[in-house]
């Protein structure tokens, strides 16, 4: 197999002139930037859990089996460079973004509160750093055409509902959810890449109360602990000189606690055992 290239989470290599292969790694990033400690079983579930929502979801897409418990034999695509990410609630970013929206006229912002629908709400995609992304700007840059980008918003909003009520029933919530999308040998768009708790934002129905921080079931763990320890400064300050800092160690407790939190989630959204 020959290394095509190596990403922040998983490394990809060429085995066929039609397939290659993804292999997750324990590797975990946030704020763009790759820590230097890994979380244990981290590339299993995310595995495990690609395999899982390509299944149940009944989208076209491009996986073609999973080979061993962390590496997964997908379609080539051309990939589309937008993160189609929908938001659910009122969380994340999107509280930086809201005074842009003009299309939430009668909602008044609550931190964790829902929106009164699921929001399409894309940015680029960027190996440095993801920039919101409008249908206007997106059709006249040639990324995609109008019919596309609505093709994309439509599905991508379809499918975070059919994620929500999988979940749901398994007494979680999506708060947010990030897409990928490419095009196969017939020009078709297929859901690409992968789908789990690095892509998404999952919350406990139990414990979730608005107005509060939520505890979350993916990587936002890792991202609170980073602010706490002021690394998030870090980030901020380093970026307006066009730099990134070294990348940190992340404590043991942190680590195997979104460990255990990612397996809790699998098994119990999957009904399967990791």
């Amino acid at each position: 197999m020959r290394l095509l290239r190596k990403g922040k989470v998983k490394d990809i290599y060429e085995i066929g002139d039609e397939d290659i292969l993804f292999h997750f790694s324990d590797r975990v990033s946030a704020f763009d930037v790759q820590m230097a400690t890994p979380v244990p079983r981290k590339g299993e579930v995310l595995c495990k859990f690609g395999e899982f929502w390509f299944d149940v979801l009944r989208t076209p897409h491009h996986m073609v089996r999973v080979i061993d418990k962390d590496k997964m034999q997908v379609r080539r695509l051309e990939m589309i460079p937008i993160e189609c990410v929908v938001r659910g609630y009122y969380y994340g970013s999107f509280v930086e973004r809201y005074k842009e929206r003009k299309d939430l006229p009668n909602f008044k912002p609550i931190l964790a509160s829902k929106l009164p629908r699921p929001i399409f709400d894309p940015s680029t995609k960027s190996e440095e750093h993801d920039m919101p992304i409008g249908k206007e700007q997106a059709v006249s840059s040639g990324i995609v055409s109008s019919g596309d980008y609505d093709y994309l918003e439509k599905t991508s909003i379809s499918l975070f509902e059919k994620m929500s009520g999988i979940v749901e029933k398994a007494g979680f919530m999506i708060a947010d959810v990030k897409f990928e999308f490419g095009r196969n040998e017939q020009g078709n768009i297929l859901l690409g890449d992968s789908l789990g708790p690095d892509e998404y934002r999952l919350w406990l129905k139990t414990d979730y109360q608005p107005g509060k921080v939520q505890e979350s079931y993916d990587k936002q763990l890792l991202r609170d602990w980073l602010i706490k320890t002021g690394f998030k400064d870090k980030v901020d300050k380093l970026a307006k000189e066009g730099k990134k800092p070294e990348s940190p160690q992340v404590s043991s407790e942190i680590a195997n606690e979104l460990s255990r939190r990612y397996i809790l989630a699998y098994e119990r959204i999957s009904g399967r055992k990791s």
